[in-house]
């Protein structure tokens, strides 16, 4: 249990958040609109898919930590950027502004909300089901791979794609 003299765990990952939140500015900041959504080879994930998955687990995020109060998934980007849903080329994905915009803003929410986290919060059994509960079995090990690695994982994808595009590195 920690006291107002020790960090909460949360404390902890909000860096690692923010890092990454701060990459992902930076890989998509000159990409064209009219490109952010284009599939240069197969078998890759485009920015606007990759942004737009991970703008759906912010949602999730909130609700794991106890803060499905703030929670305020978004059917469309559900539809089109849950696990499993095809990388699909051109306008039937959401326009740039409008992913960038939501990916931003929701988990800013879960940086700002993250550090106020109980640690017990985090040591509770992973309500999630199937693989993701035998993986992680509590929250914390959930929360950490949703904010950590999770992100990487798919921001490292649209390094991937600046580059076989022709845009380079984004650092």
């Amino acid at each position: 249990m920690t006291t107002a003299t020790q960090p909460r765990l949360a404390s902890l990952i909000v860096p690692s958040l923010r890092m990454s939140l701060g990459y992902a500015q930076q890989l998509v900041r000159d990409i064209p609109a009219e490109k952010f959504a284009h599939l240069p080879a197969k078998n890759i994930n485009h920015p606007a898919w990759c942004l737009g998955h991970l703008a759906i687990y912010a949602e999730r995020t909130l609700e794991l930590i106890g803060r499905a109060d703030l929670a305020a998934p978004d059917q469309r980007f559900v539809e089109a950027y849950k696990a499993g849903t095809p990388c699909v080329e051109g306008p039937s994905n959401l326009p740039k502004e409008e992913i960038v915009r939501r990916f931003e803003t929701r988990w800013a929410v879960v940086a700002d909300v993250l550090p106020g986290v109980p640690d017990e919060r985090f040591f509770t059994e992973n309500p999630m089901e199937g693989r993701m509960k035998e993986l992680m079995p509590t929250i914390g090990a959930a929360v950490i791979f949703l904010v950590g690695p999770h992100h990487m994982m798919h921001l490292g994808q649209i390094s991937t794609w600046r580059r076989l595009i022709g845009l380079g590195s984004a650092m």
